[in-house]
C-alpha cells in the first residue's frame, strides 16, 4: 500500500455544488439525478457549507418517495433554506493532504465527506466511499 499518497488522487474533481440561494427542492433533484449524497454549498467562489442527503431526510419524507419520481412534495422544503439545513463550520483538507490523514479525520468525525480546498477555492470532494474504493484497489 502506498503510504504517502495525496487525496488529489482519489477525490472527485468535477464537484456538483449548490448556491446558498438555491432551493431544497433543487438540492433533492441534484442528489437523485447524480446519485450522490453530499453537495458543497457555495456563495460566489467561497464554500460556506455542506448539504447531505441525510440533512434533507431529517426534515422531510424524501426517503418515502420513489427515487425515480419527478414530482416531489415540496411543502416542507418551502419552510427552510439551504443555509438553515446545511452543515456549517466545515472541516476541509487541501489536495496535498495525505489519504491517511483524510481517513483519520473521517474516522473520528460524524460526517462522511470533506471538501478539498486549495487557496480558498473548492477543487474537489472526498468521501468515505472514495476511501473504501481506494483500499479495495490496493488488494
Amino acid at each position: 500500500m502506498k503510504k504517502r499518497t495525496q487525496v488529489s488522487t482519489i477525490m472527485t474533481e468535477n464537484v456538483i455544488t449548490l448556491n446558498h440561494t438555491d432551493s431544497l427542492e433543487r438540492a433533492e433533484e441534484l442528489f437523485k439525478k447524480n446519485n450522490i449524497r453530499h453537495i458543497p454549498v457555495v456563495s460566489g467562489d467561497a464554500i460556506i457549507g455542506m448539504l447531505s442527503y441525510t440533512d434533507l431526510l431529517r426534515i422531510s419524507f424524501a426517503d418515502a418517495i420513489d427515487e425515480n419520481e419527478d414530482n416531489v412534495e415540496t411543502v416542507i422544503y418551502n419552510m427552510f433554506t439551504i443555509e438553515q439545513v446545511m452543515a456549517k463550520n466545515l472541516t476541509t483538507v487541501s489536495s496535498t493532504t495525505l489519504i491517511k490523514e483524510v481517513a483519520e479525520i473521517l474516522s473520528k468525525k460524524e460526517f462522511h465527506a470533506l471538501p478539498v480546498v486549495d487557496n480558498t477555492k473548492l477543487v474537489g470532494i472526498v468521501t468515505t466511499t472514495d476511501l473504501i474504493n481506494y483500499l479495495l484497489e490496493q488488494y
